[in-house]
């Protein structure tokens, strides 16, 4: 399952998605933490030392090696300066595992050990002083759209997403990478205008979407919710004492997390489980491929000098035909060829 948690700054969704992490790792699930967000949270939220989180390596910083990862033997793809952050798989491409060994997650992918059971953590990176004026964080996502773009995941094993605040999220295609999408909102007019942007945005792609009401503080911020959101909410999560003092800097065990409150956590697990049958491997293709299009024609052709439609694979469905790796390595290519990419101004293109 991929999940997403999205909202206004300030919700609460990087804490609520590492919480939601930390549980499905505590069950025994297979889980990938993927931090999307401007602002580079999650890593300490699960526990990482500002240090640690600091040292763990960017997903943009290797984009390169990875689009030649994942580029494979496909036929339709001439080189991984030709790939941008929509490329679709193809008959030849590489797919990604949630629980496998690959040089993607060797070279991008940290292991984070928690008090119950371990996750995987990917960081997009920070939005650095260097990208002042000359880029926009959405270029930095684009590693996780393409990563999603050849992902095959299954049932009970996830990858869980913190998004970016607001709507910033709908600024690529990202938004419809996801089985089901959890929107944090407060119980207040801000909160749930955020709902109301994102649910009117992903209409059209049908994007599954629940609310999880946070800093819920009595009857009548349940009301609010209630009346404002409709059958979209799902849960609420109230006062914790438990995330008060890990926001403090302490580490309290999982199994100290306010009963009420993990309970919570198992009905997202219940909810997540539930999308799952829902999921249309064709629409979800027939969208990257849709988003591939717009950015081809609309700056991706220009930059990369070459037609990026053809490289879509109409034979091609992700998840109903899986393609086997066409062969293995150890570590993603070699840094000189990576080095080299990354001067070339369509492989820096994401």
């Amino acid at each position: 399952m991929k999940i997403a948690f999205v909202g206004k700054g300030g919700s609460g969704k990087t804490t609520l998605s590492a919480l939601f992490i930390r549980h499905l790792a505590a069950a025994g699930r297979p889980v990938i933490a993927v931090d999307a967000d401007i602002n580079q949270h999650l890593g300490p939220a699960l526990g990482l030392t500002d240090d640690q989180a600091a040292e763990l390596p960017a997903l943009g910083a290797q984009l390169p090696a990875i689009k030649e990862y994942l580029r494979g033997s496909n036929p339709r793809i001439g080189s991984a300066a030709e790939m941008i952050k929509t490329t679709p798989p193809g008959r030849g491409s590489r797919l990604l595992r949630i629980v496998e060994e690959n040089p993607v997650y060797a070279g991008c992918a940290r292991p984070v050990a928690l008090d119950e059971g371990s996750v995987r953590l990917l960081v997009t990176g920070a939005f650095t002083e260097e990208d002042l004026g000359v880029a926009c964080y959405h270029s930095k996502v684009g590693a996780v759209e393409l990563l999603l773009n050849h992902l095959l995941d299954g049932p009970d094993e996830y990858l869980v997403t913190d998004m970016t605040a607001g709507s910033d999220s709908f600024a690529s295609g990202l938004f419809t990478r996801f089985d089901l999408t959890f929107l944090v909102a407060e119980p207040t007019r801000k909160g749930v205008s955020v709902y109301r942007q994102y649910k009117e945005y992903a209409r059209d792609f049908d994007v599954h979407l629940r609310v999880v009401g946070n800093k819920v503080q009595g009857p009548d911020d349940l009301d609010f919710l209630r009346r404002e959101v409709g059958e979209d909410l799902v849960a609420t999560f109230g006062h914790s004492e438990w995330v008060r003092r890990l926001e403090q800097g302490a580490e309290p065990p999982l199994s100290s997390l306010e009963t009420e409150n993990r309970a919570v956590l198992e009905l997202l697990r219940t909810e997540a489980d539930g999308a799952f049958p829902l999921r249309d491997p064709r629409r979800y293709t027939a969208q990257a491929v849709h988003f591939h299009l717009r950015n081809a024609e609309s700056w991706g052709n220009a930059k990369a000098g070459v037609d990026l439609a053809t490289q879509v694979d109409p034979s091609f469905v992700l998840g109903s035909a899986a393609a086997p790796h066409p062969g293995t390595e150890e570590r993603l290519p070699d840094q000189a060829s990576a080095a080299q990419d990354a001067a070339d101004p369509a492989g820096a293109t994401v």
